[in-house]
């Protein structure tokens, strides 16, 4: 996997405190590997429970918006907004991603046509699976008529 010279914040069209990922770890043709801490202070995060598992469905989305981002910086184009479709099978072996916890989150291109995509993607913690789905995605050359007409 190639370095990425950005930050996430640089490859989404997020203002913080909405840009949950930390760092870009590594990123190829069709893949990415990005990670954050669970730490206090973080959007989502209960107590000193940590952050639902739940959330994690928009860590792989937003690791989706930052290849996305890449993709189209390493073309010359902005970043631009996209939008999650639908998702299939989200599982999540553990209720909570909790405090000190690291956790990568990879995804992979399954299908891509014009505007859609398709990513396996999956959320590991110390080397182990916590958490996977498959998102489809649109990204719309322009988001603010696309918005505008729904």
């Amino acid at each position: 996997m190639r370095d990425c010279s950005y930050t996430v914040a640089d490859l989404l069209p997020h203002a913080p405190p909405m840009v949950l990922l930390d760092k870009v770890l590594g990123w190829d043709q069709g893949q990415i590997s990005t990670t954050l801490s669970i730490r206090p202070g973080i959007p989502f995060f209960v107590n000193e429970t940590g952050v639902p598992s739940y959330v994690g469905l928009e860590y792989m989305a937003q690791a989706c918006g930052a290849y996305a981002g890449l993709e189209g910086l390493s073309f010359g184009r902005p970043v631009r907004l996209g939008f999650l479709l639908g998702t299939r099978n989200y599982h999540a072996s553990v209720d909570w991603f909790r405090p000190g916890e690291r956790l990568i989150v990879t995804i992979h291109e399954v299908f891509r046509q014009e505007l859609m995509g398709a990513f396996d993607c999956r959320i590991t913690c110390n080397e182990l699976e916590v958490a996977s789905a498959q998102l489809n995605l649109y990204q719309p050359e322009d988001a603010t008529s696309t918005l505008e007409s729904s």
